[in-house]
């Protein structure tokens, strides 16, 4: 029988207030997030000082740790405001630094010596030899490159010290570049040298067709589909099924990708692999996922799913446009009480609609929309002012923060 000593710990995006509360309503035992600057991902709206020390106030009463993601590649310019920046996070107490740059690391090290300090997946980790050096410079944590095996993975554990954390993405979109590391953007899309300062625009994901030097007015599709060929699409990772494999191969923290997706995402992805986290704690020997854990990572948006370089070469190139959508929030609830639910609408929806419910650590519950009222209790047909308040009909009671979705 398998014996569990260090448990993996689930850690979460979040990309602003509210998907951090999700995360943490949802089942996190670990969020990373960033400030408004030094941060990989500039497309969420991230943390202004006074936001970064309210938020790990907020999360430390609920048992919850606070990274901090400081892993650009950053210019002179970026360098020059560090030390200001490294104020800001003093103030805050987060529980770690995530760091790329080496410049970075000893800056922190120098300047918050007691700081931990996790290493990036930008640093591009894939032996034991450079895991053992950042462990001897000071890193408590290593965030490995995306391209290793599970054996691979499983070497670089028994070949370093024990006190030396392991971390890995379990769930969420994958570049076709090396561990981020990427210039597309700065080629094609015109942002300079901001791909590995946080400005990715993902091209990626976008259609491309050949043209032939002499003819520049004239495409040649290679075809795929009617759109073109997205022979640079990854596929998305989801690593729902083989936990068990990751928790044997030594992994200290599985990584939910995602600090630019939606609070709904955050919420139900993590609630997801929270149940199944649980399920493995409580027989690792026989782990095998409830259907409905599986089920939730497909109502989400989500390209096709795949299982990264875990097993091996992956295939992992979506051949098609876009992401798979089926569903959609509608509204979240804010109480419960005398036969109704108190929501916040999100999106419009009616009186006879089915809708699901997601509430912490349970399966979502159906529910076919009887009646709906305003704020002065006068029957509506139709909610569709987003951020009015609705009472919805309904016996059943669900907790603050519960998402309501339904199929598109």
């Amino acid at each position: 029988m398998t014996t569990i000593s260090n448990f993996p710990e689930l850690l979460a995006p979040a990309g602003d207030r509210a998907r951090l509360e999700a995360a943490v309503r949802f089942g996190a035992d670990a969020v990373y997030l960033a400030g408004k600057t030094f941060g990989m991902r500039c497309a969420p709206e991230n943390f202004t000082p006074q936001e970064l020390i309210d938020a790990v106030d907020f999360c430390h009463k609920k048992g919850v740790k606070v990274y901090l993601t400081c892993n650009t590649l950053p210019t002179c310019d970026d360098v020059d405001t560090l030390d200001e920046y490294l104020e800001t996070v003093k103030a805050a107490k987060v529980d770690a630094l995530i760091i790329a740059d080496i410049g970075i690391f000893f800056a922190v090290r120098r300047t918050l010596p007691d700081m931990e300090i996790h290493i990036s997946t930008q640093a591009g980790i894939v032996n034991h030899l450079t895991a053992r050096e950042f462990y001897n410079l000071g890193a408590k944590r290593i965030v490995l490159a995306r391209e290793l095996s599970l054996d691979e993975i499983k070497r670089i554990r028994d070949e370093t010290p024990p006190e030396l954390e392991i971390e890995t993405f379990i769930h969420g979109a994958m570049c076709v570049s090396f561990s981020g590391r990427c210039l597309l953007s700065s080629y094609i899309a015109g942002r300079g040298r901001e791909s590995n300062r946080g400005g990715c625009a993902q091209p990626c994901r976008w259609s491309y067709t050949l043209t032939e030097v002499k003819r520049p007015d004239e495409h040649y599709p290679i075809i795929e589909e009617d759109h073109g060929t997205y022979i640079l699409n990854a596929k998305d990772l989801c690593m729902m099924e083989h936990l068990d494999k990751l928790m044997r191969a030594g992994i200290s923290s599985f990584k939910i990708e995602g600090r630019a997706k939606s609070e709904y995402y955050t919420a139900v992805i993590t609630n997801a692999y929270r149940a199944a986290l649980d399920l493995l704690k409580k027989d690792p020997d026989h782990y095998a996922p409830e259907p409905w854990m599986l089920e939730e990572t497909l109502k989400i948006s989500h390209r096709e799913y795949c299982t990264g370089f875990y097993f091996g070469q992956p295939d992992n190139i979506q051949r098609t446009a876009g992401y798979i959508r089926e569903y959609d929030v509608v509204a979240k609830v804010d109480g419960s009480e005398n036969g109704l639910l108190r929501c916040t609408e999100l999106n419009r929806f009616s009186v006879g609609e089915s809708v699901e419910i997601v509430d912490k650590g349970k399966p979502p519950v159906s529910l076919t929309i009887s009646e709906m009222f305003d704020e002065e209790m006068q029957p509506l047909s139709v909610a569709r002012h987003p951020e009015m308040t609705v009472f919805i009909r309904c016996e059943h009671k669900f907790s603050p923060g519960a998402m309501i979705r339904k199929k598109l």
